[in-house]
Parts: structure tokens; sequence; C-alpha cells
């Protein structure tokens, strides 16, 4: 399981750009969600299903499933336990592949954070942030630049010669981020990556991926099954039908960056989708 992450990126890399290439700047501009080309989104899924087994026993995870993620987007994915959202990711991932429809990525880089860590412990953190530079042939000189520089980004300077079990689990999901960020990620895939963490934790680490993500430019597709934190961090917000998972509703989040997880218009719009989910629930009585 620790390595699934890496196997997102090493899968992709014989038809995506080195990841020997020059880094992205995580010191540029503030960035702006560009106008999606809907010739040429980040990841399209088409009518996408996915069923475990077959005959009268068969689980259809996801139903049809359609949807478009422009390039730079960041989208929350929410829903019930149990309708699909971590078999969606695992598809974009590549780690597994639908049982009907279509789905692209249009040859990018895909990068894929748990919600544990998944840190090798007999490994330093910086070497934990240089696995992914390694599998892919970087120098030992790049690779070490290359996850210092990481490590500088998610406020961690100081750290390379750590061991994971001397950080904070705050501080393990930031060597993480870094991690993932290490492959280069034209798309980031984040699975419940912060919901073991305590409130505080949870929203410092709410403003760091943020500005990361401003700073990098690079399209987040996010699961939680935390309403407000969906409405804290994205752009959209993609709801879920209870199992099987179907795309019910979208809410774009208009409100403006950066936003507190308190404010008044995250809670009036987190309210809002919260009703749509509970009565989701309430159809399918799960």
């Amino acid at each position: 399981m620790t390595l699934l992450d890496f196997r997102a990126g090493a899968a992709s890399a014989a038809s995506a750009k080195s990841l020997t290439g020059p880094a992205k700047s995580l010191t540029g501009p503030a960035r702006t969600i560009p106008d999606a080309d809907p010739d040429r989104p980040a990841v399209r899924l088409d009518a996408v299903s996915r069923r475990f087994g077959t005959g009268p026993t068969a689980v259809l995870a996801l139903d049809r499933v359609s949807l478009g993620i422009a390039p730079g987007e960041f989208t929350c994915i929410v829903g019930a336990s149990g309708c699909g959202k971590s078999t969606l990711l695992n598809l974009v991932a590549g780690l597994d592949a639908p049982s009907g429809g279509t789905l692209s990525t249009y040859d990018s880089r895909v990068a894929l954070m748990f919600q544990e860590a998944a840190l090798m412990p007999w490994l330093t953190v910086g070497e934990n942030v240089e696995l992914p530079l390694l599998l892919a042939g970087t120098g030992r000189g790049a690779r070490q630049r290359r996850a210092a520089e990481l490590l500088g980004a998610v406020r961690l300077d100081g750290c390379a010669d750590k061991r994971p079990h001397e950080l904070s689990g705050g501080m393990r999901q930031r060597v993480s981020l870094a991690r993932a960020l290490a492959q280069d990620a034209d798309v980031l895939l984040m699975d419940e990556p912060f919901g073991a963490l305590d409130a505080m934790t949870r929203d410092v680490l709410h403003d760091e991926l943020e500005r990361v993500w401003r700073e990098t430019g690079v399209t987040v597709l996010f699961v939680t099954h935390n309403v407000r934190e969906a409405v804290r961090l994205g752009d959209r917000i993609v709801l879920l039908s209870s199992r099987p998972g179907r795309v019910v509703a979208g809410f774009q989040v208009p409100v403006a960056r950066p936003r507190r997880i308190d404010s008044a218009e995250v809670a009036e719009l987190a309210a809002t989708v919260t009703d749509a989910l509970r009565e989701e629930v309430r159809r399918h009585g799960r």
C-alpha cells in the first residue's frame, strides 16, 4: 500500500513529460482559474462505470459518471460513505480500470495522496520525498535539491534528515504532499488526506495546500466527507449519490479567497450542500 501514490506517477512517466525536467516554480504570482477548454479539460470522465464481481453478487460502485475538470481547477467530491469516491480516484490514477465508459487525463502526470501519510519508516524525510525521483532515474544531486525545495514549499526546512516517527501527524502529511509534488504532477488526487487530523492542524494544512495549489497551478481532485472542508478549499463541489455513485449535483463556490472554514459564507454554502447530501442519503435509505 505504501507505494501506491508512486505507482500512479510511474505508470504515466513513459507517456508524460520527463520527471527530470525543470521544477515548477513555487514562488510565482497568485494563480487564477483558466477558462476550461471543453475539448481538452485536465480530466474527463464520460459515462464511467465500475462494477466489482460478476453475476447476482456483483457490486456496482459507480454508474455512468460524467465529469470534466478544468486545468488548474480545485474540485471537491463529497458523498455518503460507500458511494464510490475513492473508486473514482483510483480510476483517474490508473490504479483500476472502468467497467464501462471512457476516462482520459490527456497524458498528464497524476499523483495520489492518501488519508495516511504512508511514509517509509526506514527512510529519512528527504529520502521519502526523493523516492519518486529515484524511481524515475533522477541523479542524486538533482533529487536532493528538488527534495529540499519541496520541503521548503511545505514549510519543513531543516527536517530532511529526520525520520517519520520524529514528526507530528500534520508534519507527516506535509511530507506526503511534498512527495506527491515531487512527481511534478499535473493532476493531484487527494483521498481525505486530512481526515485523521485534529481541527487546528487541519486548518493549518488547508492554508498550506491552498498556497501550494495557487503557486503551482496543479489541478486538484479532492475527496472528503467534510462538507465545510470542501467549501473551504474548492472552486467547485460535486455531489455523488449513494451507491451506485452518480453525479447528482454540482455547486460552484463563489466565496472569495482566502477563506475561513468558520466564516458565515462558508457555513451558508456548506448548509446547502449538506441538505442535498442528506436528501440523497434519505432517498436511498443509507
